[in-house]
């Protein structure tokens, strides 16, 4: 992707149709390693075009870490991973200010978080101290140590992935840092056509997994991907669709069993959302699909149910369709 001067107006920038061929191979070469979890990278690309963070669930082997290494050597970014435990520190993912004797001054010894991308394995093993470590990075792109601010790497993303809660040892994650993601997605077992396809290429004269990745090569750069976050944010949204996204999450705040809704910041992480998938998708403005598509993913973690609902099996998945269907959605 070359530097061209972004436009208000995709359809007649000569930008959006190379931001799409770039995207395209983006998704062939991840789709690769990722066999069977098309729908994910989808949502993954999303998300990083959208400049957000991802939260991940799912039971163990689904390729969570196998994700976010195929995105970061598919542009040749930076990859780091964090196995959060209950003993894990802040500067531990920070890093930390270290004394030399010799110069008798302090150098900075970096954490894991100054990558492109971070993944947090596990993210709810760890205690809240260490949790909300991650929260000035998220939010400000920047980690202070000693008093100094220190900004990390653009393009700047977290994957963390967490296990349900009901597990032991595990820690609810804060509301501040649950809102700061904005996305989180399921990723699901892949079908049996596709996991007998897995099966094959990782068995057949090869005695590890690496070979998913092994081939992968980048087919862009990071300067690229910030250029196409750039054009994600220029994609055309009609005033249509900016009133359907807030009526979907005002209609959260009173929905029957719903304890707490979504609040202004889901709003905005919609049409974010949004915006990106059309332009992962190919296309120059936002339909009511798009939000659809987005609304789950981006609401499922700023939403509390009530204790009734909840005792009566129902889900957040389940509440949040019922709210897609009640709200009449503009005309294309």
């Amino acid at each position: 992707m070359t530097e061209e001067t972004v436009t208000n107006t995709p359809e007649e920038n000569p930008a959006f149709k190379k931001g799409v061929e770039v995207i395209q191979a983006l998704q062939s070469n991840i789709n690769k390693a990722l066999i069977g979890q098309k729908g994910t990278v989808e949502m993954a690309l999303t998300c990083l075009f959208a400049g957000g963070h991802l939260l991940i669930e799912g039971v163990p082997g689904l390729g969570k870490t196998l994700l976010v290494r195929s995105i970061a050597k598919s542009f040749d970014g930076d990859f780091s991973r964090i196995q959060f435990t209950p003993d894990l520190m802040p500067s531990d993912v920070t890093g930390h200010a270290m004394y030399d004797p010799k110069s008798e001054s302090f150098h900075l010894k970096k954490g894991p978080a100054f990558t492109n991308l971070l993944l947090a394995d596990e993210i709810n093993r760890a205690p809240a101290k260490t949790q909300s470590a991650l929260l000035e990075v998220m939010q400000e792109k920047k980690i202070t140590i000693e008093g100094e601010s220190h900004p990390v790497s653009s393009p700047f993303m977290v994957l963390a992935t967490q296990n349900p809660l009901e597990q032991e040892g595990t820690y609810p994650l804060p509301e501040a840092e649950l809102d700061r993601f904005l996305m989180n997605i399921h990723i699901g077992y892949p079908s049996l056509a596709d996991e007998k396809l897995l099966v094959k290429v990782i068995t057949t004269n090869e005695i590890d997994d690496s070979i998913l990745f092994r081939d992968l090569k980048a087919v862009t750069n990071s300067k690229s991907i910030i250029q196409l976050q750039t054009l994600a944010a220029s994609i055309t949204v009609d005033d249509a669709l900016f009133d359907y996204a807030v009526r979907i999450v005002a209609a959260t705040r009173d929905w029957s069993g719903v304890q707490m809704g979504a609040s202004p910041r889901a709003s905005i992480a919609i049409i974010r959302a949004a915006r990106a998938l059309a332009l992962v998708r190919g296309t120059p403005f936002v339909t009511p699909e798009e939000i659809k598509s987005v609304a789950l993913p981006v609401l499922r973690h700023r939403i509390v149910l009530t204790a009734e609902l909840e005792i009566e099996g129902i889900s957040i998945a389940q509440v949040i369709d019922d709210i897609l269907e009640q709200v009449p959605s503009p005309r294309k």
